[in-house]
């Protein structure tokens, strides 16, 4: 058996299983673990768990352990490291405009033994900053990293307020960006004006997808809109339907409207 810990290195990211061997470990606690790109300083998020050592070579091959808690100098170092992104961050802006490059800095992340610098960055097409690496590399002398995110990344960093009063979901309490369509939009009737719909991204707004199964399960027993079904007063065609209260509106051949519970019509 093996003691499992879940492990953040950021708020709002994904949860990592590291092995937790013997350690006394809490949530809450920092702890420095090893990765496939090094070192790093993460948040326990899970109570420890036992698993056979069989299930975890099938489920996860590649378990990377926690190898202690934080002393007090691995936290002068990540305080190091914070100023050195703060200090790439400012240059890299300045190299940007200099040369004129059609992209936007996001975030910098400097790893934790300072072996590799990633810069996180938007742009609109295929951007060459191949001269740019250069001047990042003379400057700081240590492998260097750009990568292009998307819309959506960009507002998980950068943060900030939805439509709802409430910090992005993005941000606080998503681990997974997963994808949302404007089906589940309509699905739940909602307006389809992209000003009512779209998040802080330009993007479709993730709680899109929060209730959606539940409307979609609600709506399998109800006939759906243009369908024409018999009614106490006549056969009429469905126009709206009501998940929620699990009524349809009905438009019946006299051009009268009737609201009725799907669950009293028959045969649907």
């Amino acid at each position: 058996m093996k003691n499992i810990v879940g492990v953040k290195f950021k708020k709002e990211g994904k949860i990592y299983s590291f092995d937790a061997a013997d350690l006394p470990l809490k949530r809450g606690d920092l702890v420095v673990v090893s990765t496939d790109s090094g070192l790093a300083i993460g948040t326990i998020a899970t109570d420890i768990n036992t698993a056979p050592v069989e299930q975890l070579a099938a489920n996860l091959p590649n378990l990377k352990d926690v190898l202690r808690l934080v002393t007090e100098d691995d936290l002068r170092t990540r305080e190091n490291n914070r100023k050195l992104e703060q200090e790439a961050r400012q240059f890299c802006i300045s190299r940007i405009a200099e040369r004129q490059l059609p992209m936007k800095l996001i975030d910098v992340e400097c790893l934790f033994d300072q072996t590799k610098m990633i810069f996180h960055f938007t742009a609109e097409s295929r951007v060459d900053f191949r001269e740019l690496v250069k001047d990042l590399v003379q400057r700081f002398r240590t492998r260097i990293e750009l990568r292009q995110i998307g819309a959506r990344q960009e507002a998980r960093i950068i943060k900030g307020l939805g439509i709802c009063g409430r910090e992005v979901c993005c941000a606080t309490l998503l681990h997974n960006l997963d994808r949302v369509s404007v089906k589940m939009a309509k699905e739940q009737n909602m307006s389809l004006n992209p000003e009512k719909i779209s998040g802080l991204c330009g993007r479709l707004m993730c709680c899109l997808g929060y209730e959606y199964d539940g409307y979609v399960d609600m709506r399998r027993d109800m006939p759906k809109c243009g369908k024409m079904i018999q009614t106490p007063e006549g056969w009429g065609k469905v126009i709206r339907q009501d998940a929620l209260q699990g009524e349809v509106v009905v438009i019946l051949v006299s051009g009268k409207e009737a609201t009725l519970k799907a669950k009293d019509i028959p045969g649907k």
